[in-house]
C-alpha cells in the first residue's frame, strides 16, 4: 500500500473485488492506528465516479429488485443480498469520505477510517450468510441509490455529512428492528446475530454523521436543524421517510428537538 492515507483511501474505493476492498480497508485501518497524523497532501481528489465493484449485482431501478419476504431461505437470502449491497456501497461512501474532503481534523480520519473497517465487516457478516445458504453477492440485482447520493454530495463535507449518514443510513435505524422480529419469527438466528451487530455498530456511525455535521455547522455560523432541513427540501424535494426509531436516532446524535423537527416534516410531506 501506499504511505499517503488519501492514496490508500482511493485504492481501496477504486478496488473492484469484494474480499480485497474488504481487506484494503482494514489495511488502511490498521495502519492509521499505528500513526494516525495529518497526511500530507500531494493532489487533489479526483472528480467522483463509479466507485469501484464487480460486474455483478446488476444494478437496476428499485421498482425492478426482487421481493423480500423472510418467510422462505431464498427470500431471506434476497434481503441479505440486499443488505449486503447497502453495505458494499457504505464501505465506498465511508472510503471517499476520507479520500475527498481534505483540511478536515484528524480525528475526522480516524471516524472515517473505523466506519469504513466496520462496513467491511458487516459485508463480510452478510457474504458469510449468503455463503452458507448457496447463495453468493451478485446472484440478484441491486440499486445504486447510496452512491448516486455520494456523487450529488461530492462537492462539499457539510452536505455529505448531512444526508449520506443522517438521512439514508439514520433510515436503517428505524427499520432493522422490524426486521430482526420477523426473522427471530421464521427462527433464523443467524441473520438476527448479523443484524445485532450491523445495528449496534450503525447507531454509531450515524453518531459520527451527526458530530461531523454538527461541527461544520458550527465552523459556518449555521443553524443545524434549519440547515439539515433545507438540505432535505434541496436535494430530495423534502421526502424523508418515517417513522422513525426516536430511541436509536437520539442514541446517534439527534436531539429531541431535532426528531420533533423531523417528525413535522414527515407530516407536512
Amino acid at each position: 500500500m501506499q504511505n499517503n492515507l488519501f492514496e490508500q483511501a482511493c485504492e481501496a474505493l477504486q478496488c473492484c473485488y469484494p474480499a480485497e476492498k474488504v481487506q484494503l480497508s482494514y489495511q488502511l485501518a490498521d495502519v492509521w492506528a499505528q500513526q494516525p497524523t495529518y497526511p500530507e497532501i500531494t493532489t487533489p481528489p479526483l472528480a467522483i465516479g463509479e466507485a469501484g465493484r464487480p460486474l455483478r449485482p446488476e444494478l437496476v431501478s428499485p421498482r425492478e429488485l426482487s421481493r423480500r419476504s423472510v418467510q422462505t431461505q431464498e427470500g431471506r437470502n434476497i434481503l441479505a443480498h440486499a443488505l449486503a449491497h447497502i453495505k458494499f456501497n457504505a464501505i465506498n461512501l465511508a472510503l471517499d469520505a476520507v479520500y475527498r474532503f481534505r483540511d478536515m481534523p484528524v480525528d475526522y480520519y480516524t471516524d472515517w477510517i473505523r466506519v469504513a473497517r466496520e462496513e467491511a465487516y458487516h459485508f463480510s457478516l452478510l457474504n458469510d450468510y449468503l455463503q452458507q445458504h448457496g447463495c453468493h453477492y451478485g446472484a440478484y440485482t441491486a440499486h445504486n441509490g447510496l452512491w448516486e447520493m455520494a456523487r450529488k454530495t461530492a462537492h462539499d463535507v457539510l452536505v455529505r455529512m448531512a444526508l449520506v449518514p443522517r438521512v439514508l443510513e439514520a433510515r436503517g435505524l428505524d427499520v432493522t428492528p422490524g426486521i430482526i422480529a420477523r426473522l427471530e419469527q421464521v427462527d433464523d438466528q443467524g441473520f438476527v446475530d448479523c443484524l445485532q451487530i450491523i445495528h449496534r455498530d450503525e447507531i454509531g456511525h450515524v453518531a459520527i454523521g451527526s458530530h461531523w455535521f454538527k461541527h461544520l455547522c458550527q465552523q459556518r455560523n449555521l443553524e443545524p436543524l434549519a440547515t439539515f432541513k433545507q438540505l432535505i427540501q434541496d436535494y430530495m424535494k423534502g421526502n424523508l421517510k418515517g417513522p422513525f426509531d426516536e430511541v436509536a436516532r437520539q442514541q446517534a446524535g439527534f436531539s429531541a428537538t431535532e426528531m420533533q423537527g423531523l417528525n413535522a416534516m414527515t407530516l407536512e410531506a
